[in-house]
């Protein structure tokens, strides 16, 4: 159980830095400037949910895609080493690593409503690459029930922590300033990386061993 409970720590952490909900907050903001604070809430738990579907989807069904494209675990580990550091060393340096709106305000208020939500804010914003590598990965090193049970717990997590933020946005961005989100989001940034580091050699390891084997 101590084992399941440090794997769902790690998931989470992992996953939360990827997310990176803290850096979300000002272009959530902008998104949905012109939509009164109910409204804003509607949105930002149709985003989570699309956000959470789409992870669990692609958790499950991690394998059964492995199969079908014939990769395996210890690719997806370099890959998913590769994306976090890139993540992480752009976090690091306090960018902005989502897409924007180059005019918010003209935006239709219908699509600030709907499809807003669904993208580009909950996918791939919130549910990205990255994201979704790292869930994919993790149900693979996920060898038991309590793992696995411990992953959609940090999954659902994750999501509730976005979700509470996307509700406090404003506040939150009042009380931490620019300044305050720029720390946060070098502090994530250097997590972010040296979990990238751990996954890129813990999926390199294994290669070099078979490709260092005698035929």
């Amino acid at each position: 159980m101590e084992q399941a409970a440090a794997f769902g720590l790690v998931c989470f952490v992992s996953l939360f830095a990827v997310v990176e909900p803290l850096g979300l907050l000002p272009i959530f903001i902008g998104m949905t400037a012109d939509l009164p604070p109910p409204t804003q809430r509607a949105v930002a738990r149709r985003a989570c949910l699309v956000a959470f579907l789409t992870l669990l989807v692609f958790a499950v069904t991690g394998q059964l895609i492995f199969r079908l494209f014939g990769i395996s675990v210890e690719s997806m580990k370099v890959v998913g080493g590769i994306i976090f550091f890139l993540i992480g060393y752009e976090m690091l340096r306090a960018q902005k690593t989502r897409m924007k709106f180059d005019d918010p305000s003209a935006r239709e208020r219908e699509e600030a409503e709907g499809d807003v939500a669904v993208t580009p804010l909950g996918i791939p914003m919130i549910a990205g690459p990255g994201a979704l590598t790292n869930v994919i990965v993790r149900w693979n090193e996920a060898d038991s029930t309590p793992r696995r049970l411990a992953l959609l717990l940090a999954i659902v997590a994750v999501m509730l922590t976005t979700l509470i933020l996307l509700f406090a946005a404003r506040r939150v961005a009042r009380v931490l300033g620019e300044s305050g989100i720029r720390v946060l989001l070098r502090l994530m940034g250097l997590i972010t990386m040296v979990i990238a580091v751990e996954l890129f050699f813990g999926g390199l390891t294994p290669i070099v061993q078979r490709m260092n084997k005698p035929v």
